[in-house]
């Protein structure tokens, strides 16, 4: 299996720098995960962008799109911000011969009980058995695109 990755910014990437929550989309760091875990497949990996999702608009959302339509790639991963993560998966929506996966973190991966490797590990995982498609893979569970939500109240993806 070979998986081209192509990197958002979000959460997932974010560096706080102090107790006021100040903090920059640092480098990705999907590749260092999957290098640390020793796995065995080929990928590439692309940094997109460097953005909050919440300040991403549609023409950012062009530029994923036509990023992942023009790259020969069947199987591709896009780490990107959880708050816009349902609009983005939505846009991407009827790419044909693709099965695209989106995931990221809730809290950083640079922090010690983040959520990052074990959904960046999901989603590797889904990549392999899903059919054509758009997906988030958040906190071991799958959803479809256009059948997901973000509860920000309770902090988790639930079907829409």
């Amino acid at each position: 299996m070979k998986i081209r990755i192509f990197t958002t910014g979000g959460t997932i990437d974010k560096v706080y720098f102090d107790a006021k929550s100040e903090y920059e989309v640092g480098e990705p760091v999907v590749g260092r995960i999957l290098h640390d875990a020793g796995v065995t497949f080929d990928f590439e990996l692309t940094e997109l962008l460097k953005k909050d999702s919440l300040d991403l608009d549609d023409d950012d959302r062009r530029l994923i799109r036509d990023a992942v339509e023009k790259d020969p790639a069947t199987r591709v991963l896009i780490t990107h911000g959880t708050d816009t993560m349902p609009e983005t998966a939505a846009f991407l929506q009827g790419i044909p011969g693709k099965t695209i996966v989106l995931t990221g973190s809730l809290s950083p991966a640079r922090f010690q009980n983040s959520d990052a490797v074990f959904n960046v590990g999901c989603a590797v995982g889904a990549l392999g058995v899903l059919p054509e498609g758009v997906y988030i893979v958040m906190n071991g569970q799958v959803f479809e695109a256009g059948k997901v939500r973000k509860n920000r109240a309770a902090n988790r993806f639930e079907p829409a």
